[in-house]
């Protein structure tokens, strides 16, 4: 017996995430930042459909952008088109938009985007992390932390 998946909407919750930024990066700060969206945007969103592994975040103009974010165009009769891979507009506090970049120019870090979600009002939000690259061992001393982790956690569930 199969489960079909179900064109549910999401209402609050995550819409889009990014797991292997986890594991490409260190995360070392995250923010929470609104993006702009058109509406057959958002009920793409809503619908669950978005891809943002490959994404990022730059800066033009002094200001944040999120590029490279798939969202695919909403079938639902809309005729307002706009482009899936297209550049959208992050909105954060100046204070934030200077620590941020100046943390990119800096030290050589990038921010990734680790996912878009709906607040509990239902707005769209995009959690940014400031990362810094790992390289293969970092990696794989990861997998190992993460194993061990998980052993433990079944040792201490056995022993009551």
């Amino acid at each position: 017996m199969v489960k079909e998946k179900k064109n549910t909407l999401i209402s609050h919750g995550i819409a889009a995430q990014n797991r292997k930024a986890r594991y490409d990066y260190t995360i070392l700060e995250t923010v929470e930042a609104g993006v702009i969206l058109r509406g057959p945007e958002v009920k793409s969103l809503r619908l669950g459909r978005a891809t943002i592994t490959e994404a990022w975040a730059g800066e033009r103009d002094g200001e944040l952008y999120l590029h490279n974010a798939y969202i695919p165009e909403y079938q639902g009769g809309v005729l307002s088109r706009f482009e899936p891979r297209g550049i959208r507009k992050l909105l954060l506090h100046k204070k934030e938009i200077v620590k941020l970049l100046s943390a990119v120019s800096r030290s050589g870090h990038t921010l990734v985007p680790l996912d878009i979600h709906f607040n509990e009002r239902g707005v769209a939000k995009v959690t940014l992390g400031l990362g810094q690259g790992r390289n293969k061992a970092d990696k794989r001393h990861a997998i190992a932390d993460r194993d061990w982790q998980r052993d433990k956690a079944r040792l201490m569930r056995e022993r009551g």
